[in-house]
């Protein structure tokens, strides 16, 4: 089977234009925005909205790749697309798809326009059975990206509806000619879930390219020149921040020699946070030694990497860990509970904790402050062109 062109859902990729920081998955959505248009194969974006799916030529990809950096200004700007986002948000947004929406066709009205070609869904967003319906009237092959199954194994750490929007995004993915996942364990985790027959999985480990660091955008607040640990993401229960403060209590009740190191957490706030985010600002150390940088452009956080002593992730669960695998491959070590995803994409690399056992994190920690220089030479992994190559690979 030879692929014969792609189309790339970019419905959730507009709806981030206007956002400050990407997400893991926004990452993942604009590195194959930007491959796939460097490829020769025939390439079209699809946009999801009222009237549609829509069909837009290859040439949109450079503007929606320009507005995530720069969204457009507009006025008289219209409803397009349904968002659930901050004003601002909303208006970026909008503008976007309504731009994006004057050069675009219907896609029952396209023909054999793209029939032969593979529609690729990367976002978490396949969970419209009408839209498998049209895909197929339309003479297209469908290829979805699962990132993760957590709202199934850890219901307890999801936001509202994670739980039926997951399973609604497997039953409509079970239709599906091929499913991407971003990891082995991931594989693993959506075979076990899948609702009936598994369609064909493809693995491919996402790609790894730490953004240039640029010290000049560092915020003020820490002393970016005394000793400090970085944690980065998204804060969310999953990520168990709550243990990283509890930690602090202790290394302040007790300073390890040579003091108590800064505690960095950049992420912005997500759902189910409230009490931990009242209990980071009223803590006596804040400003001090516990800080909280909601909004790291992707320079600064490469920056910051370089000057921690070590990144510190306590998460429960993820589904490959970006953070942990830049900061290898800058060389910075980290410390992390031992998920599968980080023994199978890094192997040693990381130091590994038991997540309720603070006494081993805090003699991480320790041993960070007392080392000189980095511990390992950073491993050599797959960047973003490597992981959409490979992917399509299967497709072809």
């Amino acid at each position: 089977m030879t692929a014969t062109g792609w189309v790339l859902d970019v419905t959730r990729l507009v709806l981030r234009v206007g956002r400050p920081v990407l997400t893991g998955i926004d990452r993942v959505e604009r590195a194959w925005l930007r491959r796939l248009a460097q490829r020769d194969e025939p390439f079209h974006l699809l946009l999801q909205g009222k009237g549609g799916p829509w069909l837009l030529p290859g040439a949109a990809a450079t503007r929606l790749d320009r507005w995530l950096d720069a969204p457009p200004v507009a006025q008289g700007w219209r409803e397009a697309v349904t968002v659930r986002r901050g004003p601002g948000d909303r208006r970026a947004a909008r503008v976007a798809a309504l731009r994006l929406r004057a050069g675009a066709l219907p896609l029952r009205a396209a023909g054999g326009a793209v029939a032969g070609a593979w529609y690729l869904n990367l976002g978490h967003a396949f969970a419209d059975p009408a839209l498998v319906a049209v895909l197929r009237g339309a003479g297209l092959k469908v290829a979805v990206m699962v990132h993760d199954t957590i709202p199934l194994d850890f219901p307890q750490f999801s936001r509202p509806h994670a739980v039926e929007e997951m399973r609604r995004l497997l039953a409509t993915a079970a239709a599906a000619d091929l499913i991407l996942t971003n990891s082995r364990a991931t594989a693993g985790d959506v075979a076990r879930h899948m609702p009936g027959p598994v369609p064909p999985l493809a693995v491919s480990h996402l790609g790894v390219a730490p953004a240039p660091p640029d010290p000049a955008r560092l915020p003020p607040g820490p002393d970016w020149d005394r000793p400090l640990f970085l944690s980065l993401g998204t804060i969310e229960p999953r990520k168990d921040h709550a243990l990283l403060i509890d930690l602090w209590d202790g290394l302040i009740a007790a300073p390890p020699e040579g003091g108590v190191p800064q505690l960095v957490i950049a992420g912005r706030e997500g759902w189910m946070v409230a009490e931990l985010m009242r209990r980071i600002a009223a803590h006596p150390a804040h400003g001090r030694l516990i800080h909280h940088l909601p909004a790291l452009p992707d320079a600064a956080v490469s920056a910051a990497l370089l000057r921690a002593r070590a990144l510190l992730m306590p998460s429960h669960a993820e589904g490959f860990g970006l953070p942990v695998a830049e900061a290898a491959v800058l060389g910075v070590p980290s410390l992390v509970r031992p998920l599968p995803v980080y023994t199978e994409i890094l192997g040693d690399n990381p130091v590994y904790a038991p997540v309720h056992d603070l006494y081993s994190w805090r003699k991480g920690i320790e041993g960070h402050l007392g080392a000189n220089g980095r511990r390992y030479v950073p491993p050599v992994l797959p960047g973003w062109d490597e992981h959409v190559d490979r992917a399509l690979t299967a497709m072809c």
